[in-house]
């Protein structure tokens, strides 16, 4: 017998297309596209396979977020990718997942998004970065920059604690300001300072299967499986860069006609920012020769960019552009993870008061337990490598939840679906072996990116028949 309960629908539909399809934006568009081409470089070598890799990593984005509208149109409720995988497969299932979200997925990237903001800040006013110890007790430092992550989470979880408009309006402003700002920075290197010998060097060697070697700085020639490798490794940067497009559908209870809006910004939001993203890298390429951008300190490729771009303001104008990005995208994730642990309390596998509304109708008390999480991840410094860990459960769950649309055809034929999944059945099965693929290159190549986060998703099974333990559903 199916218990799980009808999820009341006392939630204010404030969000319309506009303000969806930022929160999809808005939520991808962080601190990656600003760093991560480095290590892509390292991993593939050349012009071609780093576009290539933002062009793969785009369009099985694209085509996964096209899949998914199928799912939000057929349940326009909280949720999202929790409901999809709990309707498919069952609400263990759906709690492994959100079990993942909150204790990782979520407060993870919310943790080091705060912490990028932070150290940003520090270059325009160095005492908020991460050198400054304000208490140090041996085993425990505490930080500048950790305070300053941590008081950005809070404010912007007492924002959104105060209904769904006001965080709205943040995202909105914020992810059209860091679009326009991204769009600015890309123009002027194309084009304002655009160096023609760098280009054409740089394509030159365009499918040169090569990785460049940190201890040397030169170029070493690869074949074989270490091409393959390089690509897996590689798209570990990529795909965290492009990852948290699914964030809309955990609100769509707050969306206007979301059978519409919800698909539709999923489209928008994820092509927006793969042309963006593409963009970004060939205005890299413009600008900056191959070890230039494999060999970046710190690995802040846009800040020898822009530094090439616009002089010694440079470092100026990115460290803006990063706080601007990092703020608007948190604000986005923090307003979307309370939503799956909302509905996670109305199946009874989450505390109780998280399934409750506060005045301003949204789940305040869900916001403030995903931010005292997130604070005690950004305390820990441990953030990083959870993320590091889970980018293989990520896209298990995705693959699953794609998985879910064919299943969903056979359980439910006869289920409204104002919108079908574009290329079905080819493109949906298109991603899962793409994703699948992935997983596979990460299990072999990267296995401290696979075996912890497995670790982490099997933890939550004793803890869903805790919560589970009277009326088990499986």
């Amino acid at each position: 017998m199916n218990t799980t309960p009808e999820q009341n629908d006392d939630m204010k539909r404030e969000l319309g297309l506009l303000d969806a399809t930022m929160l999809v934006a808005g939520s991808m568009i962080g601190s990656g596209i600003f760093i991560v081409s480095s290590d892509i470089v390292r991993n593939v070598g050349s012009a071609g396979w780093l576009i290539f890799i933002w062009v793969l990593t785009g369009t099985i984005t694209v085509i996964a977020a096209m899949s998914y509208g199928e799912l939000s149109a057929m349940f326009p409720k909280a949720g999202g990718q929790y409901v999809y995988l709990r309707e498919a497969y069952n609400r263990l299932v759906a709690f492994l997942y959100g079990w993942s979200l909150f204790m990782v997925i979520q407060a993870g990237t919310i943790a080091a998004v705060g912490v990028a903001f932070a150290k940003f800040a520090a270059y325009i006013y160095p005492p908020l970065g991460d050198e400054y110890i304000l208490w140090d007790l041996g085993v425990f430092k505490l930080n500048s920059g950790q305070l300053v992550a941590i008081g950005t989470i809070v404010m912007l979880t007492w924002f959104n604690a105060r209904g769904v408009k006001n965080g709205k309006i943040i995202q909105t402003v914020f992810t059209i300001v860091k679009i326009l700002s991204l769009g600015g920075l890309i123009v002027m290197g194309l084009f304002g300072a655009f160096n023609a010998d760098v280009w054409n060097a740089n394509w030159s060697t365009a499918w040169d299967t090569v990785r460049w070697d940190v201890n040397s700085g030169t170029a070493v020639s690869i074949g074989g499986a270490a091409i393959f490798a390089g690509i897996v490794s590689a798209m570990v940067g990529s795909l965290f860069s492009s990852d948290a497009w699914n964030n809309v559908t955990f609100i769509a209870g707050e969306v206007r006609n979301p059978k519409r809006n919800i698909g539709l910004s999923l489209f928008l939001g994820t092509l927006i920012v793969t042309v963006i993203y593409v963009s970004a890298n060939l205005m890299y390429l413009a600008t900056l020769s191959m070890p230039e951008i494999a060999f970046a300190p710190a690995d802040r490729v846009a800040i020898v960019a822009a530094h090439a771009i616009f002089g010694s303001s440079g470092t100026l104008i990115i460290a803006i552009m990063i706080m601007v990005s990092t703020f608007g995208c948190n604000n986005g994730l923090i307003l979307a993870g309370a939503r799956v642990y909302y509905t996670m309390s109305q199946d009874g596998l989450f505390f109780k008061k998280a399934g409750e509304l506060n005045k301003f109708e949204v789940p305040g008390w869900g916001l403030w337990a995903q931010c005292i999480w997130t604070s005690v991840l950004c305390l820990t410094g441990r953030y990083g490598d959870l993320l590091n860990y889970v980018i293989f459960v990520v896209l298990i769950f995705y693959a699953l939840t794609i998985i879910g649309i064919f299943i969903l055809r056979k359980k439910q034929p006869d289920a409204e679906r104002p919108y079908k999944a574009f290329g079905y059945p080819v493109l949906p099965a298109l991603y899962v072996v793409a994703a699948l693929t992935i997983c596979v290159g990460l299990l072999i190549y990267q296995p401290t990116f696979t075996w912890p986060g497995l670790i982490i998703v099997l933890l939550g099974i004793p803890v869903f028949y805790f919560w589970n333990r009277k009326a088990i559903n499986v």
